[in-house]
């Protein structure tokens, strides 16, 4: 099947964003009396929604946070992303080689993908037409919603949209959107109806390969 179209995700796939994002929250959830390692909390919480990220803190906690959390924690990241945050190795070459149209489509809200495109020096491969938010239609990952409705406004077929992950929650949502799916740094090896991505520069010639049909992760 021919991919005429890529949609990426961001934190993590193009924006290294992942270790920084989790160091911030492991301190900040410290100040709270939770006791967790950054690894502990990529593990936990990479790829998935904030809402359930909160609700873990507190389940660990044993009781609930301020209703400030969550803003005081996307400030806090955001200034840590103005000082620190770079692109995932490769990004900017791949998307000015591509001849294909991408898009993103990410958990996070639309401020912090357009803060970490900006930041990144990524921003100008993206028209606001092509930034998608889980925020924007009120379905996460590993949901497919959010990966279908970017290829139906992409006006592209859901099986002919390759995704590229780096999160086990993006990577199911992929799949369950009957999409060929790439996974950037599996943690172990991927499954067979998945392809394994070391960097980005190997993308370009894994799209011009015929890629394996998608099925539903277990």
């Amino acid at each position: 099947m021919r991919i005429e179209s890529v949609i990426f995700d961001c934190d993590g796939t193009l924006v290294d964003s992942e270790l920084l994002a989790n160091t911030v929250l492991v301190e900040y959830a410290a100040s709270f009396g939770l006791r967790m390692s950054v690894e502990e909390a990529m593990r936990r919480y990479v790829g998935g929604k904030m809402a359930d990220c909160v609700a873990g803190i507190e389940n660990q906690l044993g009781h609930k946070l301020p209703e400030t959390f969550i803003p005081e924690l996307r400030a806090r990241t955001a200034a840590a992303f103005r000082t620190h945050l770079r692109p995932v190795q490769g990004a900017r070459d791949l998307l000015a080689s591509l001849r294909v149209p991408f898009c993103v489509a990410s958990s996070g809200p639309l401020e912090k993908i357009e803060l970490s495109l900006s930041i990144t020096g990524l921003a100008p491969f993206f028209t606001s037409e092509r930034i998608f938010s889980a925020h924007e239609i009120g379905f996460w990952k590993p949901d497919p919603r959010l990966f279908l409705h970017a290829a139906r406004v992409m006006g592209v077929p859901p099986e002919r949209c390759a995704v590229v992950e780096d999160s086990l929650p993006g990577v199911k949502a992929g799949i369950a959107a009957g999409m060929p799916t790439f996974w950037l740094h599996p943690p172990h090896d991927a499954p067979e109806s998945v392809s394994a991505l070391h960097n980005l520069t190997d993308l370009a010639d894994m799209l011009a390969s015929p890629q394996p049909a998608a099925h539903r992760l277990g």
